[in-house]
């Protein structure tokens, strides 16, 4: 019996000959429900590195773990530990179990003995010394042995980011910064992570003002997205680092060449496009934002970048539509959609009112503003004219109070009311309305004057007060 013995027996591992376990096996699975197999064999994609003679017991072990029998399922495991004790997905559950009991010499015979099996395996080294740091920490033997675990792999793999960075935080920990600066220096910066590392590390291990430090970062970040302007993460980090300290013009060239590496890679190409306006070469960013909005009209900053540069040259017209995207993207408040859809209400843009309010209304389905703001831009919409009477119904029973009903809204009503012969109804709200318009909204308050006037000029009646409304009117309207 092997030293681990002691760990590895369960009471219910039954023995099993060769035909007779296949056939349990298969019943077994045969016999769980669907979330069962689903979970079995998702374990089963763990094992990969197990031998056929544990294979057997590993999958009736994972099965009774599923089913919540743990002391038949240590039992399994314990059997699929003996016959195959290199196995890695053996050697951290056992390891695992042995910790959970307290017994922390046995943990490290398992690992010790499948570093003495496997001794050649770079990344068992290091998962092995990950394990002596979890575990020994303050015992100068397991430290011992943890770094000679990273500097055997360092030594396999010169220059790798793996153990170069534990054993740069080994030297830390240990109060030792000038190993780990010289240990940094070894690195070889030959993927993003690697380069990330790079650069963070150089930044906690040497002040901000140091130049030497500073200038090889720089060198590094520009050396990587000089061999591989494909790499996004580093060019993204070095732009950002150069457009930092300042140098602007290397941030848009790293990105620029980037996105000529990498034409799909449309989060930096955004980047650029910013980074483009803020060098105040507007023509070039707008044009580059334009055409990853062709490619995917559903990037909301592109959309923003745009929205704000062409605020900013007073193109009202073309900044709302962008504006309009990011709320149909992202939504918004109900004030938000209410904001914009007045400025395109006001600019006869209707029908981009409308399909933005019929945005709001779904994302705030209870919001009665927000309603009758669809109402009236649908009774504007030539497209959705016909079912703004039925909107504006709508709209009304959402209303608790009809006290609440806003001006535009009381004029829209009015117009569907007229067009369905309630004159008289529609005869109140225009009065309301006309009351209720506030002094700056003169354009409004003008219609509503003016639809009250047709209807009494139509009927015959109060005519010299329809013409005196006329009057008024046409005042308010120059």
């Amino acid at each position: 019996m092997s030293r681990h013995s002691r760990h590895s027996r369960g009471g219910g591992a039954e023995d099993h000959e060769k035909g007779g376990a296949k056939m349990a096996f298969h019943q077994g699975i045969a016999g769980v429900g669907r979330f069962m197999r689903i979970a079995f064999c998702i374990g089963m994609a763990t094992v990969s590195g197990l031998n056929a003679g544990s294979l057997l017991d590993f999958s009736y072990g994972t099965l009774e773990k599923i089913r919540g029998n743990a002391e038949l399922a240590d039992g399994y495991f314990g059997k699929a530990f003996e016959a195959d004790p290199t196995a890695m997905p053996l050697v951290r559950m056992m390891a695992e179990k042995m910790l959970t009991e307290g017994d922390r010499a046995a943990a490290f015979e398992i690992y010790q003995d499948v570093i003495d099996a496997r001794p050649d395996e770079p990344m068992l080294q290091i998962e092995y010394g990950d394990f002596l740091g979890r575990i020994g920490r303050g015992d100068s033997i397991a430290e011992r042995k943890q770094e000679e675990a990273y500097l055997k792999v360092l030594e396999a793999t010169p220059g790798d980011h793996l153990p170069i960075e534990r054993l740069i935080r080994f030297a830390r920990d240990k109060g030792k910064d000038d190993s780990a600066r010289e240990l940094l220096e070894q690195l070889n910066p030959d993927t993003p992570e690697a380069i990330r590392y790079y650069v963070a590390t150089t930044k906690s291990l040497y002040d901000s003002r140091d130049e030497e430090a500073q200038a090889r970062i720089e060198k590094c970040l520009s050396d990587a997205t000089e061999q591989h302007p494909e790499w996004a993460s580093t060019a993204r980090s070095a732009s950002d680092h150069f457009r930092e300290t300042g140098d602007l013009k290397e941030a848009i060239s790293i990105l620029r060449n980037h996105a000529t590496a990498a034409p799909s890679s449309l989060d930096l190409r955004i980047r650029l496009g910013i980074l483009l306006l803020s060098a105040d070469r507007d023509d070039e960013g707008i044009a580059i934002l334009k055409g990853v909005l062709d490619v995917h009209p559903g990037k909301a900053l592109a959309h923003q970048s745009l929205a704000k540069i062409y605020r900013q040259k007073d193109m009202q017209k073309e900044a709302r539509g962008h504006a309009a995207e990011i709320l149909k993207i992202r939504s918004g408040t109900p004030d938000e959609f209410v904001e914009l859809a007045d400025e395109l209400i006001a600019d006869d843009e209707f029908r981009a009112a409308r399909l933005l309010l019929e945005k709001a209304v779904f994302d705030h389905e209870d919001d009665a503003k927000l309603m009758m703001k669809l109402a009236i831009a649908s009774s504007l919409d030539p497209e959705s004219k016909d079912d703004a009477a039925r909107l504006f119904r709508e709209a009304e029973a959402m209303l608790a109070n009809p006290a609440e009903m806003d001006p535009a809204f009381l004029l829209g009503s009015a117009k569907e009311l007229v067009a369905q012969g309630q004159i008289k109804a529609a005869e109140e709200r225009l009065r309301n309305a006309i009351r209720s318009f506030p002094k700056d909204a003169k354009k409004e308050t003008a219609a509503a004057m003016r639809a009250l006037a047709d209807i009494w000029i139509s009927e015959e009646r109060n005519v010299a007060a329809a013409n005196a409304l006329i009057s008024r009117a046409e005042a308010l309207e120059k």
